[in-house]
């Protein structure tokens, strides 16, 4: 039989051992690591990390352990980082004191709750203070099971943490990662940062299994007992050691499963072991004392089955005297089999015991005690001691800054609130209150959808009879999440009901300003500069009177966006600066986050591209230092390095794992992003996926920076695949929705929306003209009078002016005069406002313009440089448009000969294809089949001789072919029939 249950000796793992002391190395020279030890149920990631603890001790540093309890759905806030810090908290460490403070804060107002992220930052300090004399390593077992703050925390630190001499080891189970457990988006965003490496502990083999088992046997095991195991087992450490224990003479049956074999081995212990071992299930982790309250046992009793189960290595204690099952396994497999009236006791029994102790001061009313009381309750069933206790652990989620326990605990309390019939005396709040306090936490949360819930039910509850102040209060808050889902009309409506319960004339209330503020933003994002304008300066007046700061600082924001967008662009840029000076100051975050936002976006506007992407990146730097994620930062950096030409930035930040979790604005930009990125390296299909997407959404909002790209770049994919009346749908779409809008002045964006109009007319027209088809055309040449009229009307407002000039040269080019000069000018204009792609594409109209005019050497200097940026970028479509142009017009773009000759033996392919249930557009031209051939081979940039060569003919017999081509065509150059053939898809 075997001499003990495990084995001292040190099996396999040699590789994951050495990644982890070469991390810890690091650590120690000054170099902190994230170290994600991953592995399945049983596997050996403890034991590993246990053998590093030790070497990590022997060598001087300071080891800390904290490990995640799985209750309800990670309900415990930062339990792990509490286990681990708790001795030295106890012990009042001074590394500890800013921490301490912290949780020793009352609650903070409802109107401006300290960010999570100040919190963050005290855990990162206190842990620097902690590795300077010596250096630190923090293990967080389990955290499969971990909460929202402690993931989040976890992401913290792998971003923020530097020259720390600190590893951080984090273990997971990879059989519970399920397809939407909350950790699996959050792996990759760590493990893509250059501090973060990843251990994964396989199985034994069964050589490896065989060393196991002779430490744990004292010798070497039969090849019979070796083979039996491994064929149960297949390498699975615990596995293995349980089924050994169980019947490890290797006589009898084995058990069939682990939980199986785990509970074979508790069953062979006394009966007041067991009924200790049930209490402890429940418990997760406790004290002699408590579990002498819960367990029945006395003293006596209590003590031998304590001695038995350490002895039976069943149970574990640490240095706090709590004790706990040796492995979770063992833990899940006996509280899973206690019957339904053992589990309602011993759980009852334990929220009892655990509040009796914060009666009579044995106990702190911790985050960790109250929540626990929760837990029991709830699982108890006890639902009137639950609702109070739901709603003290959410009051102690708040003081640590977790929203995300706070909203489960205060959902929880929602629930339980109809159930009891003193709910009001036992919570101290009414149901309104909790409600807004849900919202409050769903809003920090950026889960705005459960946000507009929370406070709609709110304000319904209130009625019309209720307080008018805490209603209009509601309405403010009800309104700021509605915007974040789109509907910027149900914001509107909302400020102004609002607004409507305080009149002018009384006396100024910080509800009324933030109500004046909300109405000011919707204006200025629906473009009514002028209108926001003046809100914003009745806002300051009011926020300035009520003293609300956050009002104040929210309104010189929008009237930042406001004066810039009328043309005002430095004094814009003054008052966003104040603004995120004031958020600063008052350490409001969010604040902080918008005003980088619409600073980098009235920058961009301005054409001060570069200046844009440093404000961005300096912001999110700054940003995620503090512990805030912002998702929207990061979309705009992705958006200002799209028009910089950092396309590689673009791809990084909006790769598929960022995509956000809930629908709303945040996701519609994240789509416009992507969208935009996809049609510009030429991948239309993927794109139209995106934008189609943030289309439907844009069904919940008219706000003009959405609809007029949204549309414009929707016109763009359609007109490059010749879809012009859904092209036109489109725009004529989006423009009827703009104009809906009354005196909207974000010229910009309606400019943009012209350019894009004018594009596709340009392009109807010409093929049109192509195919002799008169009418067309004059629908094309009508189309194109009026959106050029809407273009110029736009005036020189900020932005503009590029796009004006892109749609003056479209109208040219519809018109069938396309003009080298006015493409040019196009150039200038969006080299002025740095944006090379946009340059690149009208350089390649240049030198197809002085193609057309038969110009060669005029435009081989467009041209080239038209391709050079391209060819940088990753542009491919515009790559191919360029290749094309260079072999219909015998341009030299890379320094080559004079023409680009084509590739002999090659064969023409399917010239002008069809479309399904369709005939193609080069069956109108009435081309023969030769004449056909002849032409593809002409679009290639084929001389007559060549063609000749190609397709056995003399070359005045090709000569001819080409002339009746240009005849039927109806041009009179070479170089125009190619341009022809090249827009019917004819020698692609």
């Amino acid at each position: 039989m075997a001499s003990r249950v495990s084995s001292r000796r040190f099996v396999g793992r040699e590789p994951q051992l050495a990644e982890l002391r070469r991390v810890l190395d690091q650590a120690a020279d000054g170099r902190a690591w994230l170290a994600l030890v991953a592995g399945e149920s049983g596997v050996g990631k403890t034991r590993l990390v246990d053998e590093l603890a030790l070497r990590a001790r022997d060598a001087g540093a300071r080891v800390l352990f904290g490990d995640c309890v799985e209750l309800a759905e990670g309900e415990l806030p930062y339990a792990p980082l509490i286990g681990a810090l708790r001795p030295l908290i106890r012990s009042g460490d001074p590394a500890l004191d800013d921490v301490r403070a912290e949780l020793d804060r009352p609650n903070p107002r409802a109107e401006s709750p300290a960010p999570q992220g100040h919190f963050f930052e005290l855990l990162l300090g206190a842990l620097d203070r902690l590795c300077r004399d010596r250096p630190l390593v923090l293990v967080l077992e389990d955290i499969h099971w971990a909460d929202r703050s402690t993931r989040d925390f976890l992401a913290f630190l792998a971003r923020n943490m530097c020259a720390e001499r600190l590893l951080v080891v984090a273990t997971f189970r990879t059989d519970e990662l399920h397809r939407r457990h909350p950790l699996r988006p959050l792996l990759p965003e760590i493990e893509r940062l250059d501090r973060t490496t990843r251990v994964t502990v396989e199985r034994l083999t069964p050589a490896e299994l065989a060393a196991q088992l002779a430490d744990i046997l004292g010798s070497d095991p039969e090849p019979a007992l070796v083979e039996r195991l491994y064929a149960r087992c297949e390498g699975n450490p615990l596995f293995a050691e349980e089924l050994l224990a169980a019947g490890g003479d290797g006589r009898g049956e084995l058990p069939p499963t682990l939980r199986d074999a785990l509970m074979v081995r508790v069953e062979t212990l006394a009966e007041p072991t067991q009924e200790l071992l049930r209490a402890v299930s429940a418990a997760a982790r406790a004290d002699e004392a408590l579990l002498g309250d819960v367990s029945g046992l006395d003293r006596p009793q209590l003590r031998g089955a304590l001695r038995e189960a350490l002895a039976h290595h069943v149970l574990v204690s640490d240095d706090d005297g709590l004790y706990a099952f040796r492995h979770a396994l063992l833990r899940e497999a006996l509280h899973e089999d206690l019957l339904p009236g053992e589990r309602v006791e011993l759980h009852l029994a334990l929220a009892r015991a655990i509040e009796g102790r914060l009666e009579d001061g044995a106990a702190a009313p911790d985050l960790d005690t109250v929540t626990q009381i929760a837990h029991h309750y709830v699982v108890a069933g006890e639902q009137p001691e639950a609702l109070g206790a739901a709603v003290r652990a959410a009051a102690a989620a708040e003081r640590v800054h977790a929203p995300a326990e706070a909203a489960a605990q205060l959902e929880r309390a929602l629930a339980l609130w109809p159930r009891v019939a003193d709910a009001e005396q036992r919570t101290g709040h009414d149901h309104v209150r909790l409600l807004e306090r849900l919202g409050i936490a769903a809003y920090y949360l950026g889960d705005y959808e459960r946000a507009r819930h929370a406070f709609q039910k709110a304000v319904d509850e209130l009625g019309e009879a209720g307080d008018r102040h805490r209603r209009a209060s509601m309405m403010e808050r009800l309104g700021r999440a509605q915007w974040h889902l789109g509907p910027g009309e149900e914001a509107y409506a909302t400020y102004e009901r609002g607004l409507a319960l305080l009149p002018e004339d009384e006396p100024p209330s910080i509800e009324r300003a933030r109500l004046l503020a909300g109405l000011a933003r919707t204006m200025m994002l629906w473009g009514r500069y002028s209108d926001a304008v003046d809100l914003c300066e009745r806002t300051l007046e009011a926020s300035r009177a009520a003293g609300s700061r956050t009002a104040e600082s929210n309104a010189l924001n929008t009237l930042g966006v406001a004066r810039a967008g009328l043309g005002d662009v430095e004094g814009g840029i003054a008052r966003l600066e104040e603004s995120i000076a004031m958020c600063w100051a008052d350490d409001r975050l969010d604040g902080v986050d918008r005003g980088y936002v619409n600073l980098g976006d009235v920058l961009l506007l301005a054409g001060r591209v570069q200046e844009a992407l440093l404000l961005a990146t300096d912001g999110i730097s700054q940003l995620e230092r503090r512990g805030r994620r912002p998702q929207w930062l990061n979309l705009q950096a992705a958006e200002i390095a799209l028009a910089a030409g950092d396309w590689e930035q673009v791809v990084a930040r909006v790769s598929p794992e960022r995509a956000p979790r809930h629908l709303g604005i945040t996701a519609l930009y994240f789509d416009v992003v992507s969208g935009e990125l996809h049609l510009s390296r030429g991948d239309a299909e993927r794109a139209m996926v995106h934008l189609e997407r943030a289309r439907r959404l844009t069904d919940l909002a008219i706000d003009p920076q959405w609809r007029a790209p949204i549309a414009a770049l929707l016109a763009e994919a359609l007109r490059r695949g010749d879809r012009f009346d859904q092209a036109r749908a489109v725009l004529r779409e989006a423009h009827d929705g703009l104009s809906s809008i009354v005196r909207m002045q974000d010229h910009a964006r309606m400019a943009r929306l012209a350019a894009a109009a004018l594009a596709v007319e340009a392009d109807a027209a010409q093929r049109a003209r192509d195919l002799a088809d008169a009418d067309a055309e004059a629908h094309a040449l009508a189309r194109t009078h009026v959106w050029l009229e809407r273009g110029r009307a736009v005036g020189d407002a900020p932005g503009t002016a590029a796009w004006v000039a892109v749609a003056e040269a479209e109208a040219l080019r519809a018109g069938g005069a396309p003009s080298a000069q006015a493409w040019a000018a196009a150039a200038e204009a969006w080299d002025a406002v740095e944006r090379p792609y946009y340059a690149a594409q009208a350089r390649w109209r240049e030198a197809e313009a002085h193609a057309q005019a038969g110009d060669r050497v005029a435009g081989e200097a467009p041209a080239r440089s038209a391709l050079e940026v391209a060819r940088w970028l990753g542009a491919a479509w515009l790559v191919e448009e360029l290749d094309s142009l260079a072999r219909r017009a015998r341009l030299r773009l890379d320094g080559g000969d004079d023409e680009r000759r084509v590739a002999r033996g090659s064969a023409p392919g399917a010239a002008g294809s069809a479309p399904p249930g369709g005939r193609a557009p080069v069956d109108e031209l009435g081309l023969t089949p030769r004449e056909r051939e002849v032409l593809e081979l002409v679009a290639l940039g084929a001389t007559n001789r060549e063609i000749g060569e190609r397709l056995f003919m003399a070359e005045k017999t090709a000569s001819v072919h080409v002339s009746r081509i240009l005849a039927k065509l109806d041009v009179r150059t070479r170089t125009e029939a190619a341009a022809v053939a090249h827009r019917l898809g004819i020698g692609a």
